[in-house]
């Protein structure tokens, strides 16, 4: 019989996903309802890579470029000052939310199906500054096992991160086989409007809907799912209190929390990554019930 998570080497974190999902699944005292097998996974970092700085500020660049020509003054402002300048100590005192603010002008008057056509044809074409390849080709191969893995076992996959929402949908279903309505993200205001040709439309406004980082994911967990998911998987603080909301749920939990630890096929960071740090979840881990994976120790293939 082959092995559904063929990349992952055989360990601790390998047997605590495939007994955890035999339990729940099999014909025991611990068994979970299909319809209670919700998973959810954080984007950046956990799915795919997230350096040298996320995806959404790299397509971000692009979009800040054009902004920039029209309205050349936004250069001499914060927070674009620190993109435009790459000034990383403003950038880090501005944070993920500041990059998420930036985002929101940028992404400002853009129709739903407009920005859609932005994202992925952006997505086509754009590379990955150091890994050189497409974006959609920096995902991690032993993640994809594992999402297909689940679902295989009637588990329903969300994705819960602090990316933008809508770049995330642009591409989720076709990478991660996971659809736009299980796709929880950092979002705008929007402006309801008909237009000339009596077409109904949502628009873009330059304005932070919700950042959906540390509690803001479990609070749209409960807000957009309405059941508490059996299965985390984060890989920095940003994700901690997604990953506690479901390890003490009552029943069998499983939360997981991924290490950059590998410098020669990836990258090594944790507690020193300015926008997204991993720090208490990782000194705290065993405390919290969390079951650490080392990409360097668990995973034999990094990337599709």
């Amino acid at each position: 019989m082959s092995d559904p998570l063929s990349s992952w080497n055989d360990g601790p974190a390998k047997a605590a996903i495939l007994d955890f999902v035999a339990r729940v699944t099999g014909a025991g005292p611990e068994y979970v309802p299909a319809p209670q097998r919700i998973a959810t996974f954080d984007n950046d970092g956990t799915l795919w890579a997230e350096q040298p700085l996320q995806t959404q500020f790299l397509f971000g660049r692009m979009l800040r470029a054009k902004l920039i020509a029209q309205e050349p003054e936004l250069a001499q402002q914060q927070p674009f000052k620190a993109y435009v300048e790459q000034d990383m100590p403003a950038m880090k005192a501005l944070g993920k939310l500041g990059l998420l603010e930036v985002a929101a002008r940028e992404h400002a008057g853009a129709t739903e199906e407009e920005f859609d056509r932005i994202a992925r044809d952006w997505l086509a074409t754009a590379h990955h500054p150091l890994l050189d390849r497409p974006f959609t080709r920096c995902v991690y191969r032993p993640q994809i096992e594992l999402l297909d893995f689940l679902r295989a076992h009637d588990f329903k996959t969300y994705i819960v991160s602090g990316g933008g929402l809508d770049l995330m949908r642009a591409f989720a279903e076709d990478v991660y086989g996971i659809p736009p309505e299980q796709v929880i993200g950092s979002s705008l205001r929007t402006r309801f409007e008909i237009d000339g040709d009596g077409v109904a439309q949502l628009v873009k406004l330059p304005e932070l809907h919700c950042f959906d980082d540390r509690e803001a994911k479990a609070q749209n967990i409960a807000l957009h799912i309405g059941r508490r998911p059996i299965l985390a998987f984060g890989n920095s603080d940003g994700d901690l209190a997604m990953l506690r909301y479901v390890k003490t749920g009552s029943g069998p939990r499983l939360a997981l929390l991924l290490h950059h630890d590998d410098a020669v096929r990836e990258f090594a960071y944790d507690r020193d990554f300015f926008l997204s740090p991993l720090a208490e979840a990782l000194d705290k881990a065993q405390d919290y019930g969390l079951t650490l994976v080392s990409m360097k120790q668990d995973w034999n293939s990094i990337f599709v």
